[in-house]
This record gives structure tokens, sequence and C-alpha cells, in this order.
């Protein structure tokens, strides 16, 4: 008995404090937490509406419903469909994308509350106290499993109405999907010595399940039509993703409860692997070292110190983009065809991509939505030198012969070159998709690009302004990409479209070029750029 109360007073030692910090860690994202939780809700809620007012009878659902099912192309998009209701159309056409929103706010949760904390030295002083060894690991897991516990909440009480069991089962799910990231992230944090390293490393694995479940789902021949009444089948590569476990899950469509467990081992197995890690480590150390890099030479610079650190992000970003368009292309025909006859879907097109034909509308509404994605990229990069200056990195660089505008210069070229690299790469995979109209398609993205410089622009002048203000960036872009994304589908007025640059930009291809929205959005991202800049030459940095 003595021994086991000594254990059990040793793992309680290890966890003191968890409380504490796990409060620390609610009131440090008690605004991007909500912000996550909230769009990731509204993308899914929203999602019933829209389906009645394109597909409001159940015979207009099920000839949907067999169009997708000879389509390979959308299958591996968005996942096969397992019934015609208005919950299930649901979980398919948002379903993937809410567990991949939701996997990447887990794993940001957790590197932040982890190896964030102990690249930025906070961590040793934290341990000095009285905190145990894996508090701060329970604590950011911890955090993670509220904010999935919430987007789980408000998404089977928004879905309820549709089907109890498939709102609970959907909900679970997506808290699933992002506890399972949440734990990977928690031992990739313990291996890696670098927390830019452990996001990356994590969203690698994110990325590599999408492209499994897709694989997967795109090689199931007919898997709507297996799926109604018989059971279905699906890809074995299907079922070494996570994304698949979600839609194996079958919400809303005689749900297979036993999935979940799936889940649970998972989170379960990781969880021990990562607790064991840390206690195997010291504070500040990792497993993978990373490997020291030159001081002179290629690194002789304040731009290729810069590059070096953003190389990385900007050929994921790259590949990703060049991939989306290829697939993207390769749907543009069959996409126009599902909703030829369908006027409601027609006039969402429309709206997004001008009125100019079908064809073109679905063209110019995708890469529309690139370029909304791609402002999610411009201000990450942007936000790059918040990121240096709050870990005191920048000290050192600016002690030598470097102002502080050329300091930011160097990493805005990088954002803002970066942005033009990837909507050139999109035109490009569009182009490769299509097979046709290679000019048009690549002028439709680059015309995006002035919008994309404005959300970039803004970053800079919050960033400039106030260190404190730099995160109210992502809130920028955020409603940026929930005007562009949700507004058409609502019927959103005019006057709420135009809140966003993207608004103002022509609708190619098929439409006429004009030169005077871009030319002016151009001179606004001057403008807030220069502003920033000037705001940061005066101000404090970080001690």
């Amino acid at each position: 008995m003595t021994t086991l109360a000594m254990r059990a007073s040793s793992r309680s030692r290890q966890l003191a404090g968890t409380g504490t910090l796990l409060r620390f860690a609610l009131r440090r994202d008690r605004v991007t937490t909500p912000v996550w939780v909230a769009v990731n809700a509204l993308m899914v809620l929203s999602m019933p509406g829209t389906l009645r007012s394109l597909y409001g009878t159940t015979a207009e659902r099920v000839g949907l419903v067999d169009q997708l099912e000879s389509n390979a192309s959308f299958r591996a998009l968005i996942g096969p469909v397992f019934d015609t209701s208005v919950g299930a159309l649901t979980a398919w056409r948002v379903g993937v994308y809410a567990a991949a929103l939701g996997a990447a706010m887990s794993l940001l949760i957790v590197v932040r509350h982890t190896r964030d904390e102990e690249e930025s030295g906070r961590q040793e002083l934290v341990a000095s106290g009285a905190v145990g060894r894996r508090a701060p690991l329970t604590a950011a897991l911890l955090a993670a499993a509220v904010a999935d516990a919430a987007l789980a909440l408000l998404v089977t009480a928004g879905l309820a109405g549709q089907g109890a069991g498939g709102a609970l089962a959907f909900g679970l799910g997506l808290a699933g999907v992002g506890m399972v990231f949440a734990t990977m992230a928690a031992i990739v944090a313990q291996l890696t010595e670098s927390a830019r390293l452990a996001r990356g490393l994590t969203a690698a694995v994110l990325g590599a399940a999408f492209v499994l479940r897709a694989a997967g789902d795109s090689a199931t021949d007919g898997g709507t039509s297996q799926a109604f009444g018989t059971g279905g089948g699906s890809s074995p590569l299907t079922w070494l993703s996570p994304l698949g476990w979600l839609e194996n899950l079958r919400s809303f469509a005689d749900e297979r409860w036993w999935v979940l467990a799936l889940f649970a081992a998972a989170v379960a197995a990781q969880a021990v692997v990562a607790y064991a890690l840390a206690g195997r480590r010291d504070i500040g150390m990792s497993f993978l070292p990373t490997r020291p890099g030159p001081a002179t030479g290629r690194l002789g610079t304040a731009g290729a110190l810069a590059w070096r650190l953003q190389r990385g992000g900007v050929l994921g970003w790259s590949i990703g983009f060049f991939l989306a368009g290829v697939v993207y292309g390769g749907l543009t025909d069959g996409a126009a065809d599902l909703v030829r006859d369908n006027d409601s879907a027609r006039r969402i097109f429309e709206r997004m991509g001008g009125q100019s034909g079908l064809t073109d509308a679905f063209l110019a509404s995708m890469t529309g939505m690139l370029g909304l994605i791609a402002a999610l990229y411009v201000v990450a990069s942007v936000l790059r030198l918040h990121g240096e200056e709050t870990s005191g990195r920048v000290e050192p660089v600016l002690a030598c012969a470097v102002g502080r505008l050329r300091w930011a210069a160097s990493h805005l070229t990088i954002a803002f070159g970066g942005s033009a690299l990837i909507m050139t790469l999109a035109g490009l995979g569009f182009a490769v998709g299509y097979g046709r109209e290679v000019v048009p398609i690549l002028g439709a993205c680059l015309v995006q690009l002035p919008a994309v410089w404005v959300i970039g622009g803004a970053a800079v002048l919050l960033y400039g302004v106030a260190r404190r203000l730099a995160p109210a960036a992502w809130g920028v872009a955020v409603a940026v990409l929930l005007i562009g994304w949700v507004g058409p589908a609502l019927d959103a007025p005019r006057i709420v479209l135009d809140l966003s640059p993207f608004g103002h930009l022509p609708k190619l291809p098929g439409g006429a070029m004009q030169w005077t929205p871009v030319l002016t959005l151009t001179g606004v991202a001057v403008a807030l750029v220069a502003a920033g800049l000037a705001a940061l030459r005066r101000r404090d940095l970080a001690g």
C-alpha cells in the first residue's frame, strides 16, 4: 500500500499546476480559439439552408447523388455520399474540410502551449515554480479538448433538427479528428526543437491524411450506390486516414458508432507516447535537434536569413496551390454539368464568378477561392516578423549593420512575392487540369493579387502600430474569407460583399478586364505597407 501511495503521489506531483496552466492557456487563446470554433461551426451550420435552397426536393437530391456517383474527381475532393437527406449531404459537403480545419486548430493550440513556450524561454520560468513535469503538456491537450468539445457541441446542437443521432455522431467525429491531431502534435513537439518545424511536420501529416482519403475515395467505384441499403465498402486507403474515419462514421446514414473507438484508441495511444517522451527529456531539448546552419555565406544577409526561415512555408504552399489548381481544373467540365440544370446553384456560381458562362463562372469562382486562401498565406508570412520579435531573435539581427526597415523588407518581400508565386502556380495547375485557356486562367489567378496584398498590407499596418495588434490580422483575413465563401451562398447583399477587397476585382476569365479597381487596390496595399513600416520605425521593439 505504501508503494502504491508513493506512486500516486508522484503522479500527482507531475501534474501539479495543471489547472492554473489550463486557465492561463484559455485566457491567452480567448480570442483566437473562439474565432476558429465560430468559423468552423458557421461553415457547417450554414450548409443545410444552402442545400435546401439548391436541392429542395428529394428528387433533386437523388439526381445530385446520381451525378456524383460517376464522378471520381468529386469523390476525391469531397468524399462519397451515403444518403440523400439534407443531414447526410451536409456531412458530405463540409465534413472533410470542417475536420481538417478542426485538426489545424488543435495542432496549433498544442504546439503553441508546449514547444512555443519552451522555445521562447517562458516554460523554464514556469517550471521554476510549483509546476509538475507533465503539467504543461496536460494543459495544452486539455485546451485543445475544450476547443474541440465546443465545436462538437455547437455542431450537434445546430444540426439536431436534421437528426439527433446523426448530429451527435458528426459532432463527435469532428472532435475525434481534432484530438487525434492534437495528440500527434504533442508527440512531434517532443521530437523537434523548433515550434515552426513541429507545426510544419504535423500539418504535413494532415495533408497526407487528406491525400490518402482522396485516393481511397476516388478508387472506390460506385461508392454512393453501394452505400444505400447494402452497407457499402471503402478502400483500405480511406481507413488509413482519420479524415476517412469521419466519413466512414456515416453520420445521418445508419451511423457506425464503433468507428468512434478508432478515434479513442488513436488518441489514447498517441497520448501515452507523448507523455513518455515528455518525461525523458529536459526543457528546451528535443530528440531530433535542429542541424546548425552556417553563420556566413548563404546567411550573410537579412534577406538570406528571412528566406531560410520561410522557405519551407513557401514550398509547402506552392505545392498545395499547384495541386489544387490541377484538381479544380480537372473538375471544371464536370462541375458545369453538375449545376447546369439547377438554377439556384448556377446563380451562386454566377455571384461568385460573374455571368459570362457557367464554365467561366466556375473557373472565376475557384480562382477567387484560391485568392481568399492566399490571403491566409500572406498574413502568416507577414506575421513572421511578429514571431521573430516576440521570440527575441530580432535583437541580434538588428545589433548588426541591419536597420529595421531592411529587416522588415526582407520578410515582406517573401510574403508578397510568395503570394504572387503561389497564385502563378495555381494558374499553371488549372491549365494542366483543364487542358486549355492557359493565358486567361493564369490572368484570372494573377488578378487576385491586389486584393491579397491589401490583406497583407493590413497585417503590416496592425503589426507596425503595436505588437499586440498583430494577431488581429487573422481576424481580418477570416472575415474576408467568410464574406467570399459563405456570402454568395447566403445571398448576402451587395454592400456586405463589397466589404471584401475581392468583391471589387474583375471576374476573370470571361469578364471584361477592369484596370481601375486593380490599380486602386494595389495603391491601397502600398499605402498600408508604407504606413505600417513608418509606425514600426517609431515604436519600441520587444525586449
